[in-house]
């Protein structure tokens, strides 16, 4: 029934004239990684099928894109923009009126933290914060499973570790060395019921894959935080990693030529955790981003069609029923 109906869909996104062409040209970025191909892929098939664009996907990265609109004044659309990437050049772009953002299209946006499985919060509820943590070592296998050197995270966590003595409270510090045995630790333990206690961020296949509890580090201090990201901080202290902002950008020129599509985009918003879960099915399924794209339309009515204008709506209800 799946693949039946991804078959049907895609098929109909690839027939000239399907869509009526009530929208012109317009370009739409999709960053190298997977989250962002769905986002894209979604957005491409609603302005597609709903509002009748002719859609350019144009491969790019975060500077490459900022870049792009500011020499060249396109793409029309930056989504999954992660701001903390970008420096100053997007903000001189809004202050130059030569692009808007819409709005988070991740919510609350991208996030990271210290985690735990959950079924170890059902049976130790005091092991969902870090002083719980802290107290009771062995519950956590005694051990803290770190970002790799060279990530940014590393360099907050190893502040973090210093400003709460981790190490005094008897659990070690195992930096792994690369993303993938951090991911596969997790994946271990939490298919073994084992401890697990460690570092992670969303949205990604493990956050959507198992069911993991945020440790409570006290709140997100902004000062705090970010002295913790300088390496050579003296006086790192103890705060949460506060969520990323990740956001839709348009020109403002394609706001004044398709209003009724910058609309739409203003209020795509995936919750991260909801995100995660699509990458999590995507990877099960070995599925492209088409599939996945089809795969959240399908079963996700009640979230996309609240983004849309009626004769959008009406359109894409009656290709995905």
């Amino acid at each position: 029934m799946r693949k039946s109906l991804i078959g049907a869909a895609l098929c109909a996104l690839a027939l000239p004239g399907v869509a009526q062409a009530e929208c012109g040209e317009v370009s739409i970025t999709e960053m190298n990684w997977a989250s962002n191909a769905i986002v894209t892929g979604v957005a491409k098939f609603i302005m597609e099928e709903g509002y009748g664009c002719d859609v350019t996907v144009v491969p790019s990265d975060t500077v490459p894109a900022v870049t792009s609109v500011a020499e060249n004044g396109e793409p029309d659309i930056v989504t999954e923009l992660w701001l903390n990437s970008t420096g100053e050049a997007y903000t001189r772009l809004e202050e130059e009126g030569k692009v808007e953002r819409l709005g988070k299209v991740l919510n609350p946006g991208g996030v990271e933290g210290w985690w735990v499985p959950t079924y170890l919060v059902e049976e130790h509820p005091e092991l969902a914060t870090i002083e719980g943590i802290m107290d009771n070592p062995e519950l956590v296998d005694a051990r803290f499973n770190n970002c790799p050197d060279g990530w940014g995270c590393r360099v907050v966590n190893d502040n973090l570790i210093r400003a709460l003595d981790l190490e005094e409270s008897g659990i070690e510090v195992f930096n792994h060395g690369s993303g993938e045995t951090l991911a596969s630790s997790m994946a271990s333990a939490y298919e073994s019921e084992e401890p697990w206690f460690g570092y992670y961020w969303g949205p990604t296949v493990p956050l959507g894959k198992y069911e993991m509890t945020k440790v409570d580090m006290g709140g997100y201090e902004q000062a705090v935080h970010e002295r913790n990201m300088n390496p050579d901080a003296d006086n790192p202290g103890v705060s949460d990693f506060p969520a990323a902002p990740v956001l839709t950008s348009i020109t403002t020129d394609f706001k004044e030529r398709e209003p009724e599509v910058a609309d739409m985009l203003s209020k795509m918003t995936f919750e991260t955790a909801h995100m995660s879960s699509l990458l999590a099915w995507m990877d099960a399924n070995n599925a492209s981003a088409e599939e996945t794209t089809v795969y959240f339309l399908s079963n996700n009515p009640d979230i996309w069609s609240g983004w849309l204008n009626d004769s959008a709506r009406e359109k894409l209800s009656a290709l995905l029923q």
